[in-house]
Formats: C-alpha cells, structure tokens, sequence
C-alpha cells in the first residue's frame, strides 16, 4: 500500500528584516505541519515570486502570505493592493505581520482586504508563540482555498 502524500504547506513571507526571517523560518521547522518557507525581502520580489517572473518561475502558489508593511521598493499597502486586485491572487489569505500599532494601519490593511492583521511582539517568547498561534489557527482550523 503507498502511503498518502503528505502535502506541504508554502509560506510567503515578505520580510525586509533577516532576523524576523530567520526566527520565522527556525520555529516553522519544529512544527508539526510540513511547510516550505520562502522569503521575499521587498516589496518587488513578492510581486515576482507571486507572478512566477524571473528567477521565481518555478515557484509554487502559496497558501499563505505573511506581509510585513515596512517594505523597500514596494510597501506592503501596495503588495497587498495588488494581490487583492488580481483575481488569480486575491484568494490567497494574507496575514499582515508588523510592527505598526498605528490605527490608520490596521483600518488601511482591512480596507484593503487584508485577511488579519498582527503586531508584532517585542520579545522573543511571544514572537515564537505568535508564529506557532498562526500556524495552528492557518493550517490546522482555517480550510483554505484550493491552489
């Protein structure tokens, strides 16, 4: 008897910060639910990797975005406009993952049809228990969308 295929979540993390990254992708390695992180570290580089241009064209659809707003070349405001623009993108959920507490943040993100939107914790502890929050409540209640 063969085995089912285990399938392996993707994540698009749009992050400018390494250490973020980096954090991000060493939790997800201990979960329990297989998933492949790739990072795009702008604004523009999403957008590459969400279209398959360049060195991109081989990239899987993610089933989640994780969008940090402080962005060079493209913010994140604009990331998420175009993704919730593009009818082969806008079903893709997309968690915005920031530092910014400020209310015309969160009101601007939802307006533009962000599915959530988290501020980021300033201490290690909490940073790694968010990660692990939003991998069980994405992958383990939420039934996304077919790819």
């Amino acid at each position: 008897m063969v085995p089912d295929r285990v399938e392996v979540f993707e994540i698009l993390l749009v992050e400018d910060n390494p250490a973020h990254a980096d954090l991000l992708r060493e939790t997800l390695k201990q979960s329990k639910i297989a998933n492949n992180l790739n990072v795009a570290g702008d604004g523009e580089l999403a957008m590459d990797f969400l279209h398959k241009r360049g060195e991109f064209a081989a990239s899987l659809r993610p089933g989640l975005i994780l969008l940090d707003l402080g962005l060079p070349k493209k913010s994140g405001f604009e990331v998420l406009e175009e993704i919730k623009g593009d009818p082969d993108l806008r079903r893709i959920p997309v968690v915005i993952l920031t530092t910014s507490k400020a209310e015309e943040d969160i009101i601007k993100g939802y307006d533009l049809h962000a599915n959530c939107y988290i501020q980021k914790p300033v201490h290690l502890s909490e940073f790694i228990e968010m990660i692990k929050t939003i991998e069980g409540f994405w992958f383990g209640i939420v039934r996304l969308p077919p790819k």
